[in-house]
């Protein structure tokens, strides 16, 4: 196993994603098998996780990237495998599975990038939490796990087309530990275009979650997959 806490580079990581056969689980693991890091996806179903790890093979390879390492598992087999473990379940469940999962995921770093939110008449709003947030839940659920919060605004449409070379966003990271920020950013910067920023504390990440909200409603109007690119002079 990797010591991530000492790392300063991704070399050699294994990054684990729980919900990786949904839309943004899958979509992150094509992009960082494109770039070359090993990823094992999980699932509730260890053959459906295998189906989708294929599928991403596939798709990464016709895209003309290097056969990546890219294999399937049930949730626990995963976070066991992983180095870091991305949470990109529904919110529906997400305490649950990850409280369930807390020894195979003890002393790793835990990636939330959950949003919880709500749909009906007039468009998407968010959920309230009785943590603050979807990432201080995992946290709550999790004290033996170091979570970071990232990844809450990238189109998951974007990521899943290798044919778009750029990404053309801002991840905004929130957690308590430098290094695990770090390591999160740089995760993130192997996404081309994509650029990792600390965004505070997880006590910040409430309001970084719900503004997704706002970046629906925006797909929604002007049909587009809008994410967030902060300015600012020295950026």
């Amino acid at each position: 196993m990797v010591d991530v806490t000492s790392r300063d580079d991704i070399e050699g990581l294994t990054v684990g994603v729980l919900g990786g056969t949904g839309a943004q689980g899958r979509g992150l693991a094509l992009r960082w098998a494109a770039a070359g890091v090993p990823v094992v996806l999980g699932s509730r179903d260890a053959q459906r996780a295998e189906a989708a790890a294929a599928e991403v093979t596939e798709t990464v390879v016709a895209a003309g990237f290097a056969a990546p390492s890219v294999t399937g598992a049930d949730n626990a087999t995963c976070a066991s495998r992983a180095d870091v473990v991305v949470a990109a379940m529904p919110w529906d469940g997400h305490g649950e599975l990850l409280s369930s999962l807390a020894g195979e995921l003890a002393g790793k770093v835990v990636i939330d990038c959950v949003n919880p939110l709500g749909f009906g008449k007039t468009g998407p709003y968010p959920l309230d939490v009785a943590e603050g947030s979807a990432a201080q839940q995992a946290q709550a659920v999790l004290p033996s796990s170091r979570v970071v919060g990232a990844f809450h605004h990238v189109s998951a449409v974007v990521l899943a087309d290798l044919s778009q070379a750029s990404v053309d966003i801002d991840v905004l990271v929130l957690g308590e530990e430098r290094a695990d920020t770090d390591l999160v950013q740089a995760l993130a910067e192997l996404i081309p275009g994509a650029r990792g920023m600390f965004a505070g504390r997880l006590v910040n990440c409430g309001q970084v979650e719900k503004l997704t909200a706002n970046l629906i409603a925006i797909n929604r109007r002007y049909k587009t997959h809008a994410g967030i690119r902060v300015t600012g002079h020295g950026l």
